[in-house]
Parts: structure tokens; sequence; C-alpha cells
């Protein structure tokens, strides 16, 4: 069997999927993305004059509020509140 070299590793040929630059565009903010992918698509884009492979996606890091910074966070003074309602009077007695 044939094998050939890549980076100082032995490859088996013809078993590697294709990794090309691919354009992602998140459709909620409207945003696009060159990143290298293996993912096929039949979608083609032109984008700075060239001719990319071009996946639509939902949410990415443009768009999900996790990455945006506006994601919900528990109201820490209530927690603290009840904190020290119930064990307040044992932390004070030092």
């Amino acid at each position: 069997m044939l094998y050939y070299y890549i980076y100082g590793e032995v490859m088996k040929p013809d078993i590697h999927p294709n990794y090309r630059v691919v354009v992602f565009h998140d459709t909620s903010a409207n945003a696009y993305f060159t990143v290298g992918s293996t993912i096929r698509t039949e979608r083609t884009i032109t984008l700075n004059g060239e001719e990319y492979p071009y996946v639509t996606v939902d949410v990415s890091s443009e768009s999900h509020p996790f990455y945006r910074g506006k994601q919900k966070t528990l109201s820490q003074e209530g927690s603290t509140a009840r904190f020290q309602k119930k064990f307040g009077r044992f932390i004070g007695n030092k």
C-alpha cells in the first residue's frame, strides 16, 4: 500500500476529506466568516473577488448571546441576602 508524508506524518491516500477555505454566513447577524473546513456544499459565493464554497448558519459567535456578553446572570444579591439571613448570626459571633 502506498503512503505519503504530510508534515512528517505518514498518511494513507484517498481517505481524508477535502480541506479548503469555506465562507460561513451567519444569517441572524449578517456576518461572513472565512474558515478552513471539510464541510461539503454545492453552493458558492464570491467574496473579495474570490470564489469560495458557501454555507449558511443560524447562530455563530457574532449572534449568540453567550459570545456577545448579553447573557443573563443570576442575581447574586438575592442569594447573598438569603445566605446572610440563614447563617449571618453564626458568622457575626466570632
